[in-house]
This record gives C-alpha cells, structure tokens and sequence, in this order.
C-alpha cells in the first residue's frame, strides 16, 4: 500500500479509506522511514538508516568538497565522475535520476541500495542513496589514499612523495643490512618461506607435548589459561616498608627538582627563539606545566598561585612559548635521564614499546569530537606509545572513528628519546595484516595482544603441503609471487619513510583500502599474512610468549590510570581547538615522566639504604616495583614555589643486586 500511495496513485484506484488509514498514521512519508527502519534491522542492513544524519550536514559538505577540490590517485576515475554526477543535480527534487553514471566499484549491497526503477518502469537511481553512496565512498577513498586532495599535507597524493627508485638503490644494501632483510624479491621470499615451513613444522612435531593447544573438529584452535605466576611471598611487606620510606613531597617540588637535575624548560619560549623577556621565566614555565599538565588550566592554577601569576599571563605562555614539538623535546630529556638508572631495567627493556589507546571526554562543540562505540562516551583517543620501563615515549590525539592502527608505528619514527625500541605490543587493533608486513619490512618485531586470534586466518607456505596433527588450522595458501612481484614497490615505500619522506600512517591510509586493484594494499597485505601466521604459530606453541604479551600489555593500563591521577583538574579536555587538544595530551605525558624520573630516583635512594642496612633485595622483589607511585604526592593546597630552596643533588647510586646480576 506504501509503494502503491508514494506513485501518487488515484483515490479511486487506491480506495478512499486506505488514504485515510495512511493519514491518520502520520502520512506516507512517515511510515515510509519507519518500514525502511524497520527492515534494515530485520536484515543487518543499515543503509536505508543513513539519509536522515547525512541530510543534517549536507550542504556543508557539499561545500567543503567543492572548495577542497578532489583527484584520484589510481587509473581508475569512476568514483571522481559519480561525485560530480551527484554535485550536479544536487538541488534535484525528484526521487530518482537516471543511471548514466558507471557504479561499477559498489558491492553488491550499496547496489541493492542504490539502484531502483522509475515512474515508468526504467532503471533509475534512489537520488538520496546515491547521494549517502558517494559521499561514504569518498570518504573511504580520502583514507585510503585512492582520492587526494591537491596541496594538502595528511590527504596529498602519496605518490609524489615517495622517494626515486635510483635513490633508494644507493640506500637499499645498507637498509636491509640494519634491518637484516635479504636485498632482493627472490631472496626475501625464499628466507620467508623457509622459516614458515621451519616453524610449521616444529609447531606440528610439538603439538603432542603441548597440553595447553587443542583444535575443534572445524580447526578452531583453543589455548587454556595461563595460571598468573604468584608473587614472592615477602613482596607485600617489602612494597609497604619502600611506601613508608618515600618522602611526602608536591607536586610542584617534584616539578622543581627535576629541573634542577634536567633543566627541560630551555625547550620553551617565543618563536623567534629569543630569550623570553619574563621576569623568573622558570617559575612561570614551571606553573603552566603543572596548570595544563593536571588539567587545572590557567584560570584555576592562576586562582591558587601568587598574585604575580596572572590567568592572562598563564595563558600567554601556552599559546606562544609552548608548542607541541617543544613539549615532545622537553619529554625526551626525562627519558634520556630516566634510563641512566639501573632500576628500570627491573621493569622491562627498553627494546619494547607498548601501544594503546584512551578516550578522553571532549565538549560537544569541537572538530575532534565524536561517540566512540566501543568506550560509548562522546571525545577523542589519546594514543600513547610507553616503554616496558614504563617510560613515555610518544603521543597522539586522533579522533575516535580513526582506525588506530594507521598510527602504531609513527611514534617509533617521531619520538626524540635515545630509546631505539624494536619490539612493539599492541592492542587488537595491531593484528591487521599490512601493518604486520609494514612493520616487518620496517625492522619492526609486532606483537600484539589478539583477543580473537582464534578467528583470524592461518596460511599454509605450500599449496598440498600436509601436517599430521595442525593441518586443520590452515585453510589457505600464501601467494609468494604476489610478494616477489612487488617487492621493489614496498621497497620504495620503506625507504622513502626511513627517509623521511612519507609517514606510515599515510601509507597505512592507503592500505586499509580493500580495493583488488590496490596493488600496495595486495601486497603488503600478502607478505602481513606470512609475517602474522609465524607470529600466531609461535604464540600457540610459546607459553613464554603469551606470558609476555599478556604482562607488557597491562603496563599501558596501568599508565592510562596514572594520566587520570594527573588530570586530577576534571575530566576530559577543556579546549575545544585540535591543536591545544594535542599539547595538553603531551603536557600530560610530561607531568608523568616528570614524576616517574623523581620517583625512580628516590627509589634508588631509599633500596641503596636497605641494603646497607642489611635487606636482601632481588630481581623478583624490585619487579614488583613502579615508578607510577603517588601516594606520597600532594596535588592540593596553595601552590607555592620557593626557587631559592636547595633541590637534592641527582645521585645515581648502584645496587648490589643488579651489579651482581651484571657481573
């Protein structure tokens, strides 16, 4: 009755009461949304749902691109010619148009979605769903790298930035020799295929001995849980009699005599790069670090300060003394000085890097801001890279529909510390398969935390190849000559990041592309696949492996709860500007380094005199160790800084336990 009353069909073909039926229900228009609504949750489709939230930002959009302008990066121009199809009969009224565009790069879904017949029976197109189509195909296509918008920086054509083949051949002997890397097609994969056979086989030979792997009838591999291992027995009263021993200090202090042993705030200042013509600089760089870094901001830190420190003056000095890069600087001294100490090597190594991310709130009006699905609040994610040691090397504020993984591998290449890590844990989001193969050809040992590995694909080096009790994991077959083929193509694209030429995060953008005629993407993705199954092989057979996974992945939860004790000046982010968005994440990282150098080297103090006093300390007891202790810290009160009062002199004093260790 719906289709038959929207083709304006007579009363008398139609019937009188039907008519009024549908009016006293609201209307055709109105039932109708409410029948596709409806049936999009009776079939998983939520296509016919999108029209009312595109309808809202419409003619922004349509703005935005005409001013931007768009070009393709492929051959292929048809998703260009579909957008100016729909630019031109934007201000179009009737409900269908006609189908003389090429469509040819929809699945079939967006098809059934979009195509549709008119008044007279001919094949059209749905006007409004074409319209949603194309613009969700843009915007998949500004990520990938498929569109690009001329002039721009993270949206430019990846192309041109890319370095010469002649340029990378004078770099390539020396590249693959420090990322230990064959130099050729034909040699990386025969070096692949052997050490996947290798390994194939030995998971195959173990698989009797290992109790903790058993496999469905279907193939679906399962892994029983760990048991945690338990603590020394005498590490609860050890952890009590090192909290009773720390100084109660504030926050500020602790600000203070870190600059005093690492003077960090010479990083600040005008843009000139002049000296900064404030009267006790110092103090006044010291307050702005603790006013944003604890999310107090200038109005409430200026409130509890000195009369001298102003809110006008507070915020002056963010906006043109402080920067980003300069706050990335500022870290990278602290960590320089942090890793001096022998104590955190208890911790971890710092080879190890670990990855995640966090939402933080933001306000409704911003251009960062959106719901996240998973963490369900409305904001953005701060993505943080920290070391094993616990250290924080690097950080990033990205929006919350950004895939997450596009990012987990620029901070090895921007951070500024000496730390030269190599082996990276990450979240779910890191088992894609062209970061594998990125990461890999990177120098890059990716081992990320998998919550449904179970699900993911194991491949099969040989084509017929048999294996007499694993053989049900592998349902398909790596394509060696996909990856020998275009080696020289990855090849390109990692010189020319190592160069500095391009990001990974613009390459990946262009990898999440799913398009068959992506050749990177189909490559990357091929040589992902070999990089990920020998990772997944070794993380069945390997309890020590998962042990580790699972330990350095929590150390990035725990540092996510510090950052909330440091923001003790409210949730979420106050700015509403991207760019302050990004500092304040950074001079949060700060604060935190700040407190964990302090803290590391009162630690050191403090189990140097239990062991003259006669403690037996050792490896396993300083583990249970943080430098994320704080209940010794003040954050309240007036804040006052006294920079005539003599800070401690920086002492790295040894530790016969480590010393013995070493030897």
């Amino acid at each position: 009755m719906l289709s038959q009353a929207k083709d304006e069909c007579s009363d008398h073909d139609l019937g009188r009461r039907v008519r009024q039926v549908l009016d006293a229900e609201g209307g055709v228009d109105l039932l109708g949304a409410q029948v596709e609504s409806v049936s999009a949750y009776h079939h998983d489709n939520h296509l016919p749902l999108l029209w009312p939230f595109h309808a809202d930002h419409r003619s922004a959009l349509f703005r935005v691109l005409e001013l931007i302008g768009l070009a393709s990066a492929t051959q292929d121009s048809a998703l260009i010619e579909a957008w100016r199809y729909v630019l031109h009969h934007r201000r179009a009224r009737q409900a269908t148009l006609p189908r003389d565009i090429d469509l040819g790069f929809l699945s079939l879904r967006w098809s059934a979605f979009v195509e549709t017949t008119d008044a007279h029976g001919n094949p059209a197109l749905d006007r409004r769903a074409l319209e949603v189509c194309i613009f969700t195909h843009i915007a998949e296509a500004l990520q990938a790298g498929d569109l690009f918008v001329p002039g721009s920086f993270s949206y430019a054509d990846y192309r041109a930035q890319l370095l010469p083949w002649t340029e990378c051949a004078e770099r390539l002997h020396a590249y693959c020799e420090a990322v230990e890397i064959p130099v050729s097609g034909p040699a990386l994969v025969a070096q692949l295929r052997q050490q996947l056979s290798a390994l194939a086989d030995s998971v195959d030979q173990g698989f009797p001995a290992n109790s903790a792997l058993s496999l469905d009838a279907d193939g679906t591999p399962h892994l029983k849980l760990q048991r945690a291992t338990p603590p020394p027995e005498d590490l609860k009263a050890f952890q009590e009699a090192v909290r009773a021993r720390m100084p109660e200090r504030h926050l500020l202090d602790v600000l203070r005599h870190v600059h005093h042993w690492v003077p960090y705030t010479p990083h600040f200042g005008p843009p000139s790069d002049s000296d900064p013509k404030l009267s006790d600089a110092v103090r006044r760089y010291l307050f702005t670090v603790f006013g944003f870094g604890c999310n107090l901001g200038a109005s409430e830190t200026a409130r509890h300060a000195p009369e001298s420190l102003s809110r006008q003056s507070l915020h002056r000095i963010n906006a043109q003394h402080v920067d980003a890069n300069k706050l990335e600087a500022a870290a990278a001294d602290i960590v320089n000085q942090y890793r001096r100490f022998e104590l955190p090597s208890c911790w971890g190594s710092d080879k190890v890097v670990i990855a995640d991310g966090t939402q933080m709130e933001l306000r409704e009006n911003n251009l960062l801001g959106e719901r996240h699905i998973r963490y369900g609040g409305f904001g953005g994610i701060a993505y943080h890279h920290i070391s094993a040691t616990y250290i924080a090397l690097f950080s990033k504020f990205i929006a919350c529909g950004v895939w997450e993984a596009v990012y987990i591998l620029d901070a090895l290449l921007e951070q500024r510390s000496e730390i030269e890590p190599d082996v990276l844990h990450a979240d779910t989001q890191g088992q894609s398969e062209p970061v594998f193969g990125l990461a890999f050809l990177i120098g890059i040992k990716l081992f990320p935390r998998m919550r449904n590995w179970s699900d993911v694909i194991f491949y099969r080096p040989e084509k017929g190849r048999t294996y007499q009790h694993i053989d049900a994991l592998f349902t398909q077959s790596i394509d060696w000559t996909l990856i020998e083929t275009h080696w020289q193509d990855m090849m390109q694209v990692v010189l020319s990041i190592q160069a500095g030429k391009i990001l990974p995060s613009t390459l990946l953008r262009k990898l999440g592309s799913h398009s068959r005629q992506n050749k990177l993407n189909r490559a990357f993705r091929e040589l992902g696949r070999v990089v990920r199954t020998h990772f997944l092989l070794r993380y069945i057979s390997e309890a020590d492996l998962r042990r580790s996974i699972r330990a350095e992945t929590t150390k990035v939860e725990s540092y996510n709860d510090f950052l909330d004790w440091i923001g003790f000046g409210g949730p979420g982010l106050k700015s509403g500007d991207p760019i302050e968005q990004t500092k304040q994440v950074k001079y949060m990282d700060l604060v935190a380094n700040i407190i964990m150098l302090h803290n590391v080297h009162d630690l050191t103090e403090i189990l140097a005199d239990m062991e003259a006093e006669g403690w037996t300390l050792t490896r396993e007891l300083l583990a249970g160790l943080s430098p994320y202790m704080r209940e010794h810290l003040r954050r309240f009160g007036r804040y006052v800084l006294d920079m005539e009062d003599a800070s401690p002199p920086l002492v790295l004093r040894a530790l016969r336990v480590l010393a013995e260790r070493s030897i």
